[in-house]
């Protein structure tokens, strides 16, 4: 087939069958909808271009640039998209966790601008938040287009438009009797919910999200998912979580079982629809039923290669290292210091205190006297045991005190005496009026 341009292959993606002999399921056909073959290489392309397309000529007439808060595959899918069209794109994130992604942006010809802020999905709502403060700010800034994903009606109608009628087509007319979707901004997930039930109004819509405090790249955790502006609970029968690990180990069923080159959202999509689907495959046994079920492979492997190797060296031939977690009631127990407290105490004992943002988000404000270590290197180090003279007392940092308390009580599983967590992270501490300092 021949197109005038690569905009018009985007959509229309092969639904493939997974074996049963992969999944185990014997009374549910299970797909996978392949918007890795997108031709940027995600599920987002069809989203970013949907949002794009109408404003293209108003954006090259006004010289505009095309900003989007994206740290993934919807600022790469736009930042080709503006190149194409003569416009530059800029990303502004502060979730950068995926060293590959930002090189790609780089390459592509993407502005990149990481700022501290007090969640890792924009909410709008919270006036206090960095990222919402540029959030505002470019909305109303001639000189960008703002694509807006987490609010803009046409992401979600890229996927009511071409993705729902795609899967109704391929399964000849019928809607899925179950569909699974991991939930990053809610566009893909209600656009085809909202196809399927017009087609087949007893169609159940499972969504996925990250565990708690765990990071799956594309997958909100159940934390951040109700700060998107498009998720409405309503959309689905039910929400369900899945873990970083079981996310890689559907990933590596796809890759080995499947031949499907699936990067962890989709690893994570199949693991929590086979999970999910084994209750209803069960119950299905004794009434001679059959269902079909249908999940998304969002985007492909190779920009993550750094995100399994430090999760599962093993799987690159490194030595197995220890895993670096704490439970819920050891960092129940962590001695947290609230930003004046913290001062005080600073002052009087001189602790090492070890930032745990990334350096954008150091560089821009951090604590006076402090080293940053940004978390995933944090944990590198602790795998070799407590990497600090155990006679300092230490203070951790992070953006809102979360993953500071996870690390002070790693520490102190270690053997660390006295190792505490700044409550409310940098932000607490900004707001308190307290000092901080710029690079």
């Amino acid at each position: 087939m021949r197109y005038e341009s690569v905009t018009d292959a985007i959509g229309n993606t092969p639904l493939v069958r997974i074996s049963s002999d992969v999944h185990g399921l014997q009374n549910i056909d299970l797909y996978a909808k392949m918007e890795l073959l997108n031709p940027f290489g995600s599920v987002k392309d069809r989203a970013a271009w949907g949002m794009l397309r109408e404003h293209v000529g108003d954006a090259q007439a006004e010289q505009q640039s095309i900003i989007e808060l994206s740290s993934g595959n919807t600022a790469k899918a736009l930042a080709i998209l503006a190149g194409m069209h003569g416009l530059t794109f800029k990303s502004v994130t502060n979730r950068m966790k995926v060293p590959e992604v930002k090189d790609v942006l780089q390459l592509i010809g993407a502005e990149i601008e990481e700022l501290p802020g007090q969640a890792e999905c924009l909410d709008p709502t919270n006036t206090d938040d960095p990222l919402t403060r540029i959030h505002q700010e470019v909305s109303r800034d001639p000189a960008y287009l703002h694509t807006d994903q987490y609010y803009n009606s046409r992401n979600t109608r890229a996927h009511s438009d071409s993705t729902g009628p795609e899967i109704v087509a391929d399964l000849d007319g019928t809607a899925p009797d179950h569909f699974i979707a991991c939930i990053g901004t809610a566009g893909s997930s209600t656009g085809v919910a909202q196809v399927l039930r017009a087609a087949r109004p007893d169609a159940r819509v499972i969504g996925l999200v990250g565990q708690k405090s765990d990071f799956i790249p594309g997958i909100r955790n159940i934390d951040e998912v109700h700060e998107v502006g498009l998720f409405d609970p309503s959309t689905y029968n039910e929400i369900e979580a899945v873990s970083a690990d079981e996310a890689i180990d559907g990933t590596l069923t796809l890759i080995r079982r499947c031949g499907i080159l699936a990067g962890p959202t989709g690893g994570g999509a199949y693991f929590g629809a086979v999970r999910y689907l084994e209750k209803i495959d069960a119950q299905l046994a004794s009434t001679g039923e059959r269902h079909t079920a249908v999940f998304i492979v969002c985007d492909r492997v190779e920009s993550y290669m750094s995100y399994f190797r430090s999760r599962r060296p093993d799987l690159f031939g490194d030595t197995v290292r220890r895993r670096v977690a704490a439970t819920a009631e050891q960092i129940e127990q962590v001695s947290t210091l609230a930003p004046l407290n913290a001062q005080t105490w600073i002052k009087a004992e001189d602790p090492l205190i070890v930032d745990l943002r990334g350096s954008f988000a150091y560089s821009a404000a951090h604590i006076e006297g402090s080293i940053n270590i940004p978390d995933q290197l944090f944990a590198d180090l602790l795998q070799g045991g407590v990497p600090f003279p155990r006679q300092r007392p230490i203070l951790l940092a992070c953006p809102v005190g979360e993953q500071s308390a996870k690390y002070a009580a790693v520490l102190a599983g270690l053997g660390h005496p006295d190792a505490r967590s700044l409550d409310g992270g940098i932000v607490a501490w900004r707001d308190a009026g307290a000092e901080l300092v710029r690079d």
